[in-house]
């Protein structure tokens, strides 16, 4: 049966009862703030879901300010201007964890909770204040799945290094912060010597050994901040960041050696597979990450027509 608007009322009065909306937005599985402009609380309802979420009802008369660092309560404040602002719905994502929370160390580990807010300003004042209502849903999950697909998305199915995809934005923004703090990052480019000869020989699947072999010495020997990618077939690339130019032909000459070392097991008509390493340093006169690129694929070219199994910076 259709329950017609004009029938919710209440029996005793015969006009909507607060105290029934009040039990309604109670119920809510997810929690909803009603929240001043200054960042006070002035009502908590719902999250129920107590799968996620605890009692919130000890909030009220407390302000954003009061609960949580300066920088996070700034950017709650922001928010909520934004919506009293546009007085359009605001959705926003963030996250929250112990490190946030004023009165609890930074030190140790911190379980992240993400969370998206639902922002709305309302069309009333309270104390002569503007306010918005806030609905926080806890999407750690979500946000989980999402890391992990646009993971899987960065990287190369083989070797499980970073791909192309994810080297364009990591150059990208190793240029910026060479152009904004002169900080140096130096770029290694290199690729199997004779794998075609291998993959003739003994096979591919002997071929993407080798290939698995580089990937692993590459994992073994970079440091924490070295980035290594595959950009398909025998082709890989290396970002170095705070590594000047003398000090990536160091690196670079130690780990042509690993290379070398862990390729002993893969030969053909008498030779082993060797690899051969161009290398180049982003520079003031580069316009672009891919300047740099391109120097240290012409580095590799030219050790390619010098003999190979050599590296060359240009």
């Amino acid at each position: 049966m259709e329950l017609k608007k004009s029938q919710i009322h209440c029996k005793s009065h015969g006009h909507p009862c607060a105290e029934q909306m009040s039990l309604v937005l109670d119920a809510l599985p997810d929690p909803a703030f009603l929240l001043s402009r200054s960042g006070k609380y002035l009502a908590v309802y719902g999250g129920k879901d107590t799968r996620y979420y605890h009692d919130g009802t000890g909030l009220v008369g407390s302000y954003i300010s009061d609960l949580v660092k300066t920088e996070k309560a700034n950017w709650f404040i922001e928010k909520i201007t934004e919506a009293l602002r546009s007085r359009a719905l605001l959705i926003a994502e963030y996250e929250l964890s112990s490190r946030d929370v004023k009165g609890l160390s930074d030190e140790g580990p911190s379980e992240v909770v993400w969370f998206e807010g639902r922002i709305q300003a309302l069309d009333f004042l309270i104390n002569d204040e503007e306010v918005v209502l806030w609905v926080a849903s806890n999407i750690s999950r979500r946000h989980a799945l999402e890391m992990q697909l646009r993971e899987l998305s960065n990287k190369d199915q083989l070797t499980a290094l970073f791909n192309r995809r994810k080297l364009e934005k990591d150059l990208t923004s190793q240029f910026e912060e060479f152009i904004r703090y002169k900080r140096p990052t130096s770029i290694l480019i290199f690729d199997l010597d004779n794998l075609k000869q291998i993959n003739d020989t003994n096979g591919h699947h002997v071929g993407d050994q080798a290939i698995i072999a580089i990937a692993n010495t590459c994992r073994a020997q970079l440091r924490k901040n070295d980035i290594a990618y595959r950009l398909g077939g025998d082709e890989f690339v290396l970002v170095l960041p705070n590594l000047d130019l003398h000090e990536a032909m160091q690196f670079a000459s130690r780990l042509h050696e690993r290379f070398n070392a862990a390729l002993k097991n893969f030969s053909f008509a008498g030779k082993y597979a060797t690899v051969s390493m161009g290398g180049a340093t982003i520079s003031s006169l580069d316009n672009s990450h891919e300047n740099t690129l391109k120097r240290a694929d012409g580095a590799l070219y030219q050790a390619k027509r010098n003999g190979k199994n050599r590296v060359q910076f240009a």
